[in-house]
């Protein structure tokens, strides 16, 4: 580091003295000087004396001084070089900055003029990345290795107020050698600490410096208990194979089922990456998981992804998951289910396969996708593979007559071995009734059932072209005429299983439709502008033309299922979330919205109205096979009254309140309200939520709940958080998660308790399932997690 520094001083002996002097030195091209100086750049010295002795060979820079060459700079009271033996010896206050950043503060310094050997008193190096050590001597030998006796190590920056003040946690060691070839940190004595206060002691332990992002060794260990695999304990090896390529390899050592082998295999290339994960496990007591799928002796699986770009606007790529048995995942907690917290958020219900090609322009978005979903609840012969599906859209870059044009695709085909029928009354408590054959196809005995997804293969293309164009006229209207064209080609190929032709048609089924529309959109804002802020009032008013839905509620349904009709979508042309179902017959969305700004900050904004059915057929009063729309609130001539209303008096606080009202008799059907404040130190939001009945798809009785969160803030980096789901019609508190941790820039502490319970059919009493989680983090050192879970029956 130091050798052209060096050699740069070297040459300042036969310039001519001077003192209290600033220079920049350029070797004369006649001048003798070592080779490699020719080569370096220029050197500035800046000192109060610079002395030259001759006889000695020796070079003094005295007084402030400082030097900087190639990058790297030194600071200190006294420099001396002696070019007989070649040494550099720096006293008082030095400060060396190499070109990385690291900053090396010492009182003596003496180092070769190579900087392979040397040594340094009262040592502290910070670094770039943030990490300090420190030294009562460094001894630096062979150009490589480093020792530091009486060594403290950490990652934690030094308290502002009280810079003396043990930090947060170090690492103290009789020895720490530093061996810069491998970049590895050996500590000899070591106990940690945290706040000064020793708390563990480790005769010997080694860890990769922190400019090491990969290095092949073990990582810290993770703990787990549940009851089906007793107390298991991960040792992870991280092998770093190559720059571009590396792999893990974490053996789970569990109590009651013996090891469970885990490993993962990584790629970088030149336009992407991808991983492989693998699974094994021969287990010792397969009796754990009696009369579930994970009762065998050998269990398994495989997980793969990858992405890689084919140019900047377009990637490719595959996500694939293999299974033993689809209990696998959540029995050993792996993958998406080792958060405990994914129990209260909600755990996955099933692993996809699939392969992509997805394109994105200025204007455009192309994506095409077949996939593959793995059931984890077992049903898998109702679960449908998507042979593709494609969607395309793009917006034109030019106008037509003055407006907007956009247009878009979509291609779906899949298939399903069985029926997936779906139970929605008390009656059918099981399939077998929703197969039950019915002579009179008037009869629908499915009435008590949907069918959520039917056998057979399903094939549909879309495609539909809009044009938009807004005017304002000289009064402050705002008019906006909109037209748009779409066309469906359905080809479906039904399986006749028992109950199927209740829903539909089986066989062969060919049909095309074709949904013209055309509308006009106005808009006439008010504004009204007081000392206390501005106002702006604005009707609203969309009026739409269009013809009959075709075969309403004649054809599959694989897309569409989910319908929330409320403020949000009050004045969306076609309120049919998918493709399957498209909205059909006049119509007319009505309502006024009132915003108003207050000049002292916060603002309010209220919303309310209403849609009426004007001409033909109503599509939200169809059934199909999963009645989608109907108990919508659509469903009627004149639909629900829907509000909403916003109000942030601050930054601080935020309250919503969303309401759907019966038409008739303005009972409420749907009701939501939300409130959220966050303070300096602490937070809490509340949401309300009171919902109606809807027994046309399964909900018999009124659902009402609450669920409040809080986190508070105890100190500059303490968080207490917790969540809690109180199901106010069963009168209990169904789901909770408690938690508490510290985080800063070099140490993370975390714990979280979950618990939630579920509920089975039938007079099953609710299983109430439990979770741990503690995870300990030491910047560039090491993280460990330890969990534990387990299940209970409630009486």
């Amino acid at each position: 580091m130091f050798a052209g520094l060096l050699a740069g001083v070297l040459g300042l002996a036969t310039a001519n003295p001077a003192s209290a002097q600033g220079f920049t030195y350029n070797p004369p091209p006649t001048r003798s000087v070592p080779p490699r100086v020719a080569n370096d750049g220029q050197m500035l010295v800046q000192a109060v004396e610079v002395d030259y002795d001759y006889n000695n060979s020796r070079v003094s820079a005295v007084g402030n001084v400082q030097m900087f060459y190639n990058g790297t700079s030194v600071e200190a009271d006294k420099v001396i070089y002696d070019q007989k033996t070649k040494r550099l010896h720096a006293e008082g206050n030095i400060r060396m900055t190499d070109a990385d950043g690291k900053i090396t503060y010492a009182n003596i310094m003496d180092l070769s003029d190579d900087y392979r050997d040397g040594f340094v008193d009262s040592l502290r190096v910070d670094t770039a990345d943030a990490t300090r050590m420190a030294a009562t001597r460094a001894d630096r030998s062979s150009g490589n290795y480093t020792v530091f006796e009486n060594g403290v190590y950490t990652a934690c920056a030094p308290c502002r107020d009280d810079p003396k003040k043990p930090p947060l946690w170090q690492v103290k060691g009789a020895r720490i050698i530093h061996d810069q070839t491998d970049k590895m940190l050996y500590f000899e004595n070591a106990q940690l600490e945290f706040f000064g206060v020793p708390m563990a002691y480790m005769p010997y332990f080694s860890t990769p410096d922190p400019t090491v992002k990969r290095k092949t060794g073990f990582l810290m260990p993770a703990f787990s208990e549940n009851s089906t695999y007793g107390y298991g304990v991960e040792t992870p090896f991280y092998w770093a194979i190559a720059p571009d390529y590396d792999a893990t390899f974490s053996p789970r050592f569990m109590s009651r089922q013996g090891v469970l082998l885990q490993g993962e295999f990584r790629q970088r290339l030149l336009d992407g990456g991808y991983q492989i994960r693998a699974y094994g496990i021969d287990q010792l007591d397969q009796k754990a998981f009696a009369g579930q799928p994970g009762d065998r002796q050998f269990r398994g699986g495989v997980e793969t992804k990858g992405q890689f770009a084919l140019s900047d606007k377009w990637v490719w790529g595959w996500d694939g998951v293999v299974l033993s048995d689809y209990y696998f995942m959540s029995d050993y907690r792996l993958s998406q289910y080792k958060d405990p917290l994914a129990s209260f958020l909600s755990l996955p219900t099933e692993a996809i396969s699939q392969l992509y090609l997805t394109g994105v322009g200025n204007r455009s978005y192309f994506d095409a996708r077949t996939i593959y979903y793995l059931s984890f609840s077992g049903f898998q012969q109702q679960v449908p593979v998507i042979h593709p599906v494609i969607d395309y859209s793009n917006v034109l870059n030019y106008n037509l007559f003055g407006g907007e044009v956009s247009y878009k695709t979509n291609f779906t085909s899949l298939t399903r071995n069985d029926a997936a029928f779906d139970p929605i009354t008390t009656l059918a408590t099981n399939q077998n009734l929703c197969m039950a054959a019915s002579a009179d196809p008037l009869a629908r005995l499915p009435a008590q059932c949907l069918l959520r997804g039917m056998p057979g293969t399903y094939t549909r293309a879309t495609a539909e072209a809009q044009w938009r164009r807004s005017f304002t006229d000289s009064a402050g209207e705002i008019w906006t005429p909109f037209a748009s064209i779409r066309a469906d080609a359905v080809d479906a190929e039904i399986s006749n299983q028992p109950g199927v032709s209740n829903f539909l048609p089986v066989g062969n089924t060919q049909a095309v439709r074709v949904m013209p529309t055309i509308g006009l959109e106005y808009r006439y804002p008010f504004i009204n502008v007081q000392p206390w802020g501005t106002t702006t009032i604005e009707p609203i008013a969309q009026v739409i033309a269009r013809p009959n839905e075709s075969y309403a509620g004649k054809l599959p349904n694989e897309d569409a299922q989910s319908m929330v009709f409320d403020a949000s979508n009050l004045f969306s042309v076609d309120k049919f979330s998918g493709y399957d179902r498209v909205e059909g017959g006049g119509r007319a969305n009505v309502g006024a919205q009132a915003t108003t700004q207050f000049d002292r900050g916060g603002s309010v904004n209220v919303l309310f109205g209403q849609s009426y059915q004007l001409f033909g057929m109503n599509s939200f009063a169809v059934r199909d096979v999963t009645n989608t729309g109907v108990d919508s609130g659509l469903q009627n001539a004149k639909s629900d009254y829907v509000a909403r209303v916003n109000y942030s008096p601050n930054r601080t606080y935020t309250f919503s309140v969303r309401s759907r009202m019966d038409e008739a008799t303005l009972n409420i059907n749907r009701f939501e309200a939300e409130g959220r404040a966050a303070f300096d130190r602490w937070s809490v939001s509340m949401l309300y939520g009171n919902y109606a009945p809807q027994p046309e798809l399964g909900y018999l009785t009124r659902r009402e709940g609450l669920l409040g969160s809080a986190s508070l803030k105890l100190a500059a980096n303490w968080v207490v958080s917790g969540s809690a789901r109180w199901d106010l019609e069963a009168n209990k508190i169904n789901q909770y998660v408690i938690g508490a941790g510290y985080v800063d820039d070099c140490f993370v502490l975390a714990a979280n308790y979950v618990t939630s319970y579920n509920y089975a059919a039938g007079t099953t009493p609710p299983v109430l399932n439990h979770s741990f989680m503690l995870q300990i983090g030491l910047r560039t050192i090491a993280n460990s997690a330890t969990s534990a879970s387990g299940a209970s029956g409630l009486q």
